[in-house]
């Protein structure tokens, strides 16, 4: 089979460097081949480099014209929530009316709300809903997701929102990284045993969706009327212990230490922490956890308490950024549109902001090995931009820019 070459990109931002996350100012440094080339063959990039160099050695192939276009690696989104029923199109008014989180969660909307829709879905009705959120994903440039359940709250629906994002991995050209997540709430009925919900999650989800292989990571909700430390730490070590890796929605609507526990249990990730302080901060750094920062769901929520992405990054943290696609509190699926709060709201640099989404993000699902970057060895994933210097993906925001998508080697856009 004649490999592929991907030829005269304006910038080809390759984010090539030590096979580890960026840390520092390294995360400034994106290793950019202007007017550059690569090879692919067979779905995996053999040959990077400039145009000319590329043609020469590359023979009789064919060849993706990228001129006068930015190509980079996939957006690797790391935190999502892309399968569930219906919307959240009450929530949202009622907070363009003034309701907090908190006020239209306590009057049954919220997470509840979605938790009642999915469980009224069918199979196979919840699939083509979460194919068209595939589709959405892979036309904003992103090629892997971390995907999660907890819409559910039941074994039998976590276990068929977990099938559902096994079903994508096969079905659709989005590459799905699946997490347990089904402590993201206190079901309804439960309200009045919140020990026995925990246990129900120890006991029964956990010990299936383990023996089914159905995710990689585990998460839980740590915050003040969803899952406390005790309870959170509870959940966690018991995923731990059956080999899952654990992730935690940390320190998002107050400072409840969420990041101290992630840093305790020595999760890959804490997500969130629009509340964390300091000593969150240096005990984050301690563990080596990698901070996951949501800024769209600060804007979707419509607060302006956005994570301190400035210190995280001067203190040596491995920062990511994600979209927290979910219906109710960040309804999108564009990491673009993230990269542009990031740099805006958070004062991240465009170069910091690709490689929070990109290499770093793929260390944090663990495939750091095979994307996140344009290296030779690593899965062609790339997407093409149509303009001609990176830091327009963010500075035009609200128009799409993806020319073309590609995951390894295939165009799927």
């Amino acid at each position: 089979m004649n490999p592929v070459t991907v030829l005269h990109a304006s910038q080809l931002v390759t984010v090539a460097g030590p096979d580890r996350p960026r840390v520092g100012a390294e995360m400034q440094d994106l290793a950019i081949i202007r007017d550059g080339g690569m090879v692919i063959r067979d779905g995996v990039i053999t040959a990077v480099g400039l145009s000319d160099e590329i043609e020469r050695s590359a023979g009789k192939a064919e060849t993706i014209d990228a001129s006068g276009c930015v190509v980079l690696p996939g957006f690797v989104d790391a935190h999502t929530h892309p399968v569930f029923a219906g919307n959240r199109l009450d929530d949202f008014e009622r907070r363009a009316r003034g309701e907090t989180y908190e006020q239209i969660a306590a009057a049954g909307g919220g997470i509840w709300s979605t938790v009642e829709k999915t469980r009224a879905a069918d199979d196979i009705d919840l699939f083509e809903q979460a194919k068209k959120h595939a589709q959405w994903f892979l036309k904003c440039g992103t090629t892997t997701i971390e995907a999660k359940s907890g819409y559910g709250l039941t074994l039998d629906t976590e276990l068929k929102i977990l099938r559902t994002i096994q079903r994508m991995n096969r079905e659709t050209s989005l590459e799905c990284v699946p997490t347990f997540l089904g402590a993201h709430a206190i079901p309804k009925e439960n309200r009045q045993t919140r020990e026995q919900y925990v246990d129900l999650v120890v006991n029964e989800m956990l010990p299936r969706v383990a023996s089914e292989k159905l995710a990689e990571f585990c998460d839980v909700f740590c915050e003040y009327g969803y899952f406390n430390l005790e309870k959170s730490r509870k959940v966690l070590r018991a995923a731990r212990e059956l080999g899952l890796k654990l992730r935690i929605h940390a320190d998002q609507l107050t400072n409840s230490g969420g990041a101290k526990l992630a840093a305790d249990l020595n999760a890959s990730t804490a997500d969130h922490l629009e509340k964390m302080d300091e000593a969150g901060i240096a005990a984050l750094k301690s563990a080596n956890v990698q901070p996951v920062l949501l800024p769209g769901s600060v804007y979707a929520l419509g607060s302006t308490c956005y994570p301190r992405a400035r210190a995280m990054i001067e203190t040596g943290l491995a920062v990511v950024l994600a979209t927290d696609f979910n219906p109710g509190s960040s309804p999108t699926p564009s990491m673009p549109m993230v990269l542009s709060l990031a740099c805006t709201q958070m004062k991240m640099s465009p170069a910091e902001a690709i490689t929070a989404s990109t290499i770093n993000a793929a260390y944090s699902l663990s495939r750091g090995d095979k994307i996140g970057s344009l290296a030779p060895g690593k899965l062609a994933n790339f997407s093409v931009f149509d303009c001609e210097d990176y830091r327009e993906i963010a500075y035009w925001f609200g128009v799409s820019q993806t020319r073309a998508v590609y995951v390894r080697g295939e165009r799927v856009v």
